[in-house]
This record gives structure tokens, C-alpha cells and sequence, in this order.
């Protein structure tokens, strides 16, 4: 790790550096509540990094990450005790032969993993093992939009832990696919949208920590805007 790696000295607003590849609702979501703060100059790592055997391959999907998201600071998610306090790498670490993962950014309270960029660019957590909970970075943003969007236009929002995760089918559910979801999904129903949390599970060992919230009594623009 960097010491001091995380800078947050000078706050921007972060409507006009908006990344693209987002939807409509996570691009509205990053302008209204998002905001940029300074992050890790890879650059200036860069050299250090070398001589630690870290390959500039991975050195530059860090200062690719940093450059697109570094410094971008969104409200806590619902689930991961709120997620990344802030989008922002640091120093790559694996091997050849398992790949490499790098900082996603640093937890915003207390949990007994890290969020990481994976080998293919898949943002996870890693603890006792790793696991991708979205295929890309942009998965996870949009994983967070929805969750604003979706509990300010439901009825009733019901959450759902342990063994109750795999009792509820989700038969006649669609996948919402802007979330890239791998071990995290969310579901379209007719009137509700279904958000289930297995990362925590599979990384920890821990069923338990399986859940699930559900968002009921939507209309359209709940369900899609």
C-alpha cells in the first residue's frame, strides 16, 4: 500500500466529468449527488511500482482506472456497509500466474474485506477469496444509482437475509443488464425490482450474509427511469 496514497484535500464538483458508458438515471445520479476529490497520481508511482516487479501492463490499468474514475465520491450503497468511501486505486498486487487486482478504493467504515479491480476489470471484493460482484466499474456505479432511484419510487422496500434469499423465485424477472451483475444482480419484476447481495456469502464463507431487498408498488418510470 501507498501511505498517504489518498488525497482529499480540494473537492470539485463533478457534473462536468461525468465518465460515459453510463445510463441516463447513474449519469444524473454521479451529476446530482456525486463529487470529485483528488486522487493517487499512478504516474508518479510509476517507477516505484516497476522496481517492486509489478508489470507496466497493470501499471497502466491503474492510472487507465484513475484517470476515469479516481477521486469520484458517491453516497453509501446499500449493501458492503456503504461501499468504497471513494473511487481510487493503489498499489497493483498478484502474479503472473494467479493475475494482478489493484485498490477499488477504501472502505468507508469497518469490513473484513477490500474492494478491488480485478484481472478482467471487474469490480469485487477480496477477503478469503476474491469475488467479482460486477463485471466493470461502470456495474457498480449503475448498482448504486438504482438503489437511490429505486427506493425513492417504492411503495415498500423488504429486505431478506439468509436462506429467505434462495426461498423467493424470481420466475418472470428480467436481469437488469447495465449492472453487469456476476455475484450481485438485480431483477425487473411487472411492478418491483429485486436486488440480491451474494458477495459477502461467497467471499466469507458466510450464508447468512446472503440478502436481498425488495422494491415493490413501482410504476413505470420506478421500474425504468
Amino acid at each position: 500500500m501507498v501511505p498517504n496514497g489518498h488525497r482529499t484535500e480540494r473537492v470539485t464538483p463533478h457534473s462536468a466529468d461525468i465518465p460515459d458508458g453510463l445510463t441516463r438515471r447513474a449519469r444524473d445520479f454521479v451529476r446530482v449527488h456525486g463529487v470529485r476529490v483528488e486522487s493517487l497520481a499512478v504516474e508518479q508511482w510509476r517507477v516505484r511500482w516497476l522496481d517492486l516487479g509489478i508489470p507496466a501492463a497493470e501499471i497502466d490499468r491503474a492510472a487507465v482506472y484513475s484517470s476515469r474514475w479516481g477521486g469520484l465520491v458517491l453516497p453509501p450503497a446499500p449493501h458492503y456497509e456503504g461501499g468504497p468511501r471513494i473511487l481510487c486505486p493503489d498499489t497493483p498486487e498478484g502474479s503472473p500466474a494467479e493475475g494482478w487486482w489493484f485498490d477499488a478504493g477504501p472502505q468507508r467504515c469497518s469490513v473484513p474485506y477490500a474492494f478491488m479491480i480485478g484481472p478482467n476489470g471487474e469490480f469485487g471484493i477480496h477477503s478469503e477469496r476474491w469475488v467479482p460482484l460486477h463485471a466493470t466499474v461502470e456495474g457498480w456505479v449503475e448498482s448504486v444509482a438504482l438503489a437511490y432511484h429505486a427506493s425513492l419510487w417504492a411503495k415498500e422496500i423488504t429486505r431478506v437475509a439468509g436462506d429467505g434469499v434462495e426461498a423467493l423465485r424470481l420466475e418472470g424477472y428480467e436481469p437488469v443488464p447495465e449492472i453487469a451483475g456476476l455475484a450481485d444482480t438485480w431483477w425487473r419484476g411487472e411492478d418491483s425490482l429485486v436486488a440480491v447481495y451474494n458477495g459477502e456469502a461467497e467471499c466469507l464463507s458466510a450464508p447468512d450474509c446472503r440478502a436481498m431487498l425488495i422494491y415493490s408498488g413501482l410504476d413505470t418510470w420506478g421500474l425504468n427511469g
